[in-house]
């Protein structure tokens, strides 16, 4: 199979525009619905979320779904109606509930007027988180900071390897997977209500570097054909040094891929959207290393070519 990146670059880039636009949009939407551009979980506002579920073994305590509207009316009493909650479990018997951060005397007054409403909770299924808005902020600017300093790094090395357009691209390249990982849990917080937690600055953190490992074996390729044959013009050498790692780049992201793909499936809860994270982000570094960073790389030489050729010789 051979590739004509270069011929069909509108298309590629048209792509990543219209997934990147419509995950700025979900950003955008989720901005002035909740204040933020993702739905963030506890990790990063703080605050308690207790999971609790009816003890159906008692009688006549699980004869109906669990109504959000005597739940909203309990949490009203407590001055909590801020909450969020969501009627989850088999048969909507448990109801997750997340608050303002409560001190231990505040969650037994809650569970107690709670169980007071639906019945009985089983205490053995219940679930109680908490985490002070203080140590949210600091998880959240931690993340941001890792995430900006390897940027950086990023750009430092690939700009001495090889040369600076090469490193702005490269970096232009990782902007594109993150922000159509971020996008698209943007969707997805806006329509199934998924929340990001520390986990998810892990998840870009390795896509960064998963997606600029492909792109440097690239560029690598790119720079060897190039000292070899440059007299070729370097829309050739891009195209040919992009199907000439494509298996490779195919075969790393399809085994990277799978132990993903089963984690999503058999790893619960806590790791479920972790590695859907990853699973995004892995496929949409491998597509923009082969149809983003290179293309544009190719574009910009040409372009500069052009415009040092048209530039007139002082004297003439």
């Amino acid at each position: 199979m051979t590739l004509k990146v270069i011929q069909q670059r509108s298309i590629w880039w048209a792509i990543s525009g219209v997934v990147i636009l419509a995950g700025l949009i979900a950003m955008l939407i989720s901005w002035q619905q909740i204040g933020a551009p993702l739905r963030p979980s506890l990790d990063f506002v703080g605050g308690t979320r207790l999971q609790l579920e009816r003890d159906c073994a008692q009688p006549n305590n699980c004869t109906e779904p669990i109504d959000p509207a005597i739940v909203r009316q309990v949490l009203e009493s407590q001055n909590l109606a801020s909450s969020s909650i969501q009627i989850v479990g088999q048969d909507q018997q448990a109801v997750s509930l997340r608050t303002s951060f409560l001190s231990p005397d505040q969650r037994s007054q809650l569970q107690d007027a709670l169980s007071k409403e639906l019945g009985a909770f089983d205490p053995q299924k219940t679930q109680i988180d908490t985490v002070g808005p203080t140590i949210g902020r600091q998880l959240f600017t931690s993340g941001l900071l890792a995430l900006v300093l390897s940027f950086v790094g990023i750009m430092v090395y690939v700009g001495f390897r090889f040369q600076p357009d090469f490193a702005v691209f490269a970096i232009v390249a990782l902007f594109h997977d993150v922000l159509i990982t971020v996008g698209i849990f943007a969707i997805l917080g806006l329509t199934l209500g998924i929340e990001v937690d520390s986990l998810f600055i892990v998840a870009l953190l390795t896509i960064v570097g998963f997606s600029v490992n492909d792109t440097v074996v690239i560029y690598d390729r790119i720079r060897e054909t190039t000292q070899v044959d440059g007299d070729r013009s370097i829309n050739e050498i891009v195209d040919d040094a992009v199907n000439q790692t494509l298996a490779r780049s195919i075969n790393t992201t399809l085994t990277a891929l799978l132990p993903l793909t089963a984690i999503f499936f058999l790893g619960g809860d806590t790791l479920k959207y972790f590695a859907l994270a990853l699973i995004i982000g892995f496929l949409a570094g491998a597509y923009s290393s082969i149809f983003i960073a290179s293309t544009m790389l190719a574009w910009w030489r040409v372009r500069s070519e052009r415009t040092v050729s048209a530039t007139p010789i002082e004297g003439n």
